[in-house]
């Protein structure tokens, strides 16, 4: 065993804690004789491609990645391990998107398979093949290891087929189970089994009439009216959402998933089901869903949150996995306004790791988001930093902040910080959309007035080292003169008074990259107005 897996033994980042879990489990079943030392383990997410993937999606992936890995190392690599990503592409339209080109040429195909469906975008050979390709696109982009599974494929080349028969073999102890958790009336036409129509193609919701587990039939009334006989086997028949979750993990052989907190109270289902057709219900991890800005549930019908391409548009996608990383287990606001935090949070943690043991690097989120191998990272400007100096210097484009910059941190430049010049014009971009339109500034009381207008002196005739830890301690010792009590009250006022906003970074930081004499220029422009 390495060092790393010995460390791996103990730590606390959640991640381990699953994969201590989920080796736990390995190591009971291969006692058991249920497994080989060396069967892989497999890991599950899953994706409705209805419509296209989301921040819930890459979410899931993210995190399953990272609990992935963290079982490799505790393992030490011994075990190989696979990412199962698969799309639920045999379930009915149930509403044509809106969004999709000339969507009345697809209500004839409503409650068809989706890889039945014709592409609108004329593509691909159906809807669902058009989705899936975006799913693969999509979570290529962040360089995921996985392999895709389309459920249509599972279901027609018979990879299914046994536990199909074995749901047949089943269907009154699956029915045990389903129909306590349902209505009166929705028991009266409920079955596990969703045959495809002969007739017409379509999902059919409709009750069994015989279900002959010898044969591995159903038989049911068709849309015509007529009695139909189908094999289960050979994607003539897919099942309904809850016992398709549970017959999935058996097929596929899941030892683990994580799903939203949406699917907690089904849960218990899913696992009754694969027990039922011999299977040990994968390790689980329910997560807290994302709430918008005003606490509510996001919802991808409403549009109330923020889609993948919208937080990459104004920041990298590390921040956006360190967002997914931290506290999974508790409702997050998820809106525009937690971007900037995250981005300067994963700086910092990027910056903490080099000189971090090799205990606390594992607990370190920039180990889980980078799979143990985080880059080297000189970023001497945060981003709050750079969106204030945005502010005041209203650039044209990104050479002018390099202005700034470079004057600041002389041994920085765009070709030998990237990430830093990538910052730059996230900051002109997320300034330019979120702060600009809400900016108000006030006028400064007497005192405060008295305050600046001493600051500005100061800074004018200052002719020490500009650093920003001493202009930070002439700021602070202005304050402390001008008799505030509370010096929060102070930089606030600064804040309101120059920038227009509530809130800043540490002012002397601010001062040292805008310049001395611009900021002293600041406030005199601000006095004036």
């Amino acid at each position: 065993m390495t060092d790393l897996s010995l460390l791996a033994q103990s730590a606390k980042a959640w991640p381990f804690e699953l994969a201590r879990a989920l080796d736990k489990r390995v190591n009971q079943q291969v006692k058991a004789g249920q497994r080989a030392a060396d069967d892989p383990v497999v890991f599950e997410t899953g994706y409705g491609p209805s419509g296209l993937p989301h921040i819930g999606t890459f979410g899931e992936v993210v995190r399953t990645t990272m609990v992935r890995h963290a079982f490799e190392v505790l393992t030490g690599g011994k075990i190989p391990t696979r990412l199962i990503c698969i799309s639920d592409d045999m379930d009915g339209m149930r509403k044509v998107p809106p969004t999709v080109p000339n969507p009345e040429k697809l209500e004839p195909w409503l409650q068809k398979p989706l890889t039945a469906v014709p592409d609108p975008f004329g593509t691909h050979e159906s809807y669902g093949a058009h989705m899936n390709a975006r799913l693969c696109a999509f979570l290529d982009q962040f360089g995921f290891q996985y392999e895709f599974v389309s459920a249509t494929e599972c279901y027609k080349s018979g990879r299914f087929d046994p536990m199909l028969l074995r749901a047949a073999e089943k269907f009154d102890e699956i029915m045990a189970v389903m129909l306590p958790t349902l209505g009166a009336e929705r028991q009266a036409t409920y079955s596990p089994f969703l045959p495809i129509s002969p007739s017409t193609g379509r999902v059919l919701y409709v009750p069994m009439k015989h279900v002959d587990a010898a044969k591995g039939e159903i038989t049911f009334v068709d849309e015509d009216g007529s009695d139909a006989t189908l094999p289960v086997t050979g994607g003539n028949v897919k099942m309904q959402w809850k016992p398709d979750f549970g017959m999935r993990w058996a097929a596929l052989g899941v030892d683990f998933e994580m799903f939203g907190k949406d699917h907690q109270a089904n849960a218990p289902i899913y696992s009754r089901i694969a027990k039922i057709l011999g299977h040990r219900p994968p390790e689980q991890y329910v997560y807290e869903l994302f709430l918008d800005d005003k606490g509510e549930k996001i919802s991808k019908s409403k549009g109330n949150g923020i889609s993948v391409e919208e937080w990459l548009a104004y920041a990298p996608d590390e921040s956006l996995s360190l967002f997914q990383f931290q506290k999974p287990r508790v409702a997050k606001k998820l809106y525009f306004d937690v971007i900037p935090k995250a981005v300067d949070e994963y700086l910092t943690f990027l910056e903490k790791y080099p000189d971090e043991d090799p205990a606390r690097q594992l607990e370190n989120p920039v180990w889980h988001i980078h799979s143990g191998n985080p880059p080297r990272a000189d970023v001497p400007v945060s981003f709050a930093l750079l969106l204030n100096l945005v502010a005041v210097a209203n650039p044209d484009d990104k050479s002018q902040l390099w202005g700034f910059i470079s004057r600041y941190a002389p041994e920085a430049s765009a070709e030998t910080h990237p990430l830093l010049d990538r910052l730059a014009g996230y900051a002109m971009r997320y300034y330019r959309d979120f702060i600009l339109p809400a900016k108000t500034y006030r006028a400064p009381t007497d005192k405060e007035r008295a305050a600046m207008q001493d600051l500005s002196a100061r800074f004018k005739a200052f002719d020490e080292d500009p650093t920003p830890e001493n202009l930070q301690t002439l700021t602070f010792a202005v304050g402390k003169e001008h008799e505030f009590e509370n010096l929060r009250d102070w930089f606030k006022a600064l804040y309101e008074v120059l920038l227009g906003q509530a809130q800043g970074p540490r002012f002397g930081s601010f001062a040292a990259l805008y310049g001395v004499e611009n900021t002293a220029r600041l406030i005199d422009e601000a006095m004036a107005r």
